[in-house]
């Protein structure tokens, strides 16, 4: 489990030092350059910084242990760290959004200076670099965290392509053309936050994949044993999948033999499926009995 979180929080500083960099450089090229596009790439990468931090301090309380008023831990903590990621990239958006929406219908709209379109070229590379880290990391480590940060990771590559983009194309007479781009990156940042929102909303309120349930349904079918799997019902914790399973066997079963069946259903999900917390519980086949 410590591993884990210290492996999450690597890739979380990795994202939070790009940013810093990033965001700098950024803001700096794009008053000398006079680019909205690059403006808005930098005031995206700000939001990141903050989202990062909170996605840190997510992993951080997670670490707690269970106590008397969090039976199951702490875990949830990363979920609440990615909704909060959400509301602050969906602030920063708005923003942006606003910001070239008042430029568009500006009359003195100059072309920027090229050096910006080197600027958003190189850090798109960058945060390439970092998504392809953090994506391959929060799938080995199943992070719902990290992968929101992943996800931003991505989003702010493209918003830099987007901004070369529109500061190449603002160089042939079209100078209006950057601060369109700096709109596209502004709805880009929004649809992001949505993205998170979404995702995290609906593992906060226990929903999970049907399709992954109806899998685990049927490799507990496998069990000798069950002579029928009533019902199966998942949520997550955190990282961790929480199971709860109820299984017909026979009636004839003593108690051991039925606590064998469900110690081998737990084993059964922990070695295939990497679930450490398996509840089963074991009813009496009235059907069997009849018969």
């Amino acid at each position: 489990m410590d591993n884990y979180y210290k492996q999450a929080q690597k890739g979380a500083w990795i994202s939070i030092v790009a940013y810093i960099l990033l965001s700098t450089c950024k803001l700096i090229i794009a008053g000398m350059a006079s680019s909205s596009a690059l403006k808005a790439d930098g005031l995206n990468n700000l939001t990141d910084i903050i989202a990062s931090i909170a996605v840190l301090i997510g992993l951080k309380i997670s670490q707690k242990p269970r106590d008397h008023d969090h039976p199951y831990g702490h875990s949830r903590a990363e979920h609440i760290a990615s909704l909060i990621a959400s509301f602050i990239m969906m602030v920063i958006g708005l923003q942006v959004l606003t910001d070239a929406g008042q430029s568009i219908f500006s009359r003195d709209i100059e072309a920027p200076n090229l050096l910006a379109a080197w600027v958003g070229l190189g850090a798109a590379i960058v945060m390439l670099g970092v998504y392809g880290y953090n994506v391959k990391l929060a799938k080995k480590l199943k992070s719902q965290s990290l992968h929101a940060v992943a996800k931003d990771n991505l989003s702010d590559a493209l918003v830099s392509i987007g901004a070369v983009i529109g500061i190449i194309g603002s160089q042939f007479g079209l100078p209006w053309i950057d601060v369109v781009a700096a709109f596209i990156v502004g709805v880009i940042i929004c649809k992001t936050a949505v993205d998170i929102f979404k995702e995290v909303t609906h593992s906060l309120t226990d929903g999970f994949d049907e399709e992954q349930l109806l899998h685990y349904k049927e490799a507990i079918a496998q069990i000798t044993g069950v002579n029928e799997v009533n019902d199966v019902k998942a949520r997550m914790l955190g990282n961790h999948v929480v199971l709860d399973v109820t299984v017909r066997v026979d009636p004839h079963l003593n108690v051991i033999k039925s606590h064998e069946i469900a110690d081998e259903i737990e084993q059964m999900m922990n070695d295939e499926y990497r679930i450490k917390d398996t509840f089963v519980h074991v009813e009496p086949d009235v059907y069997e009995k009849r018969r």
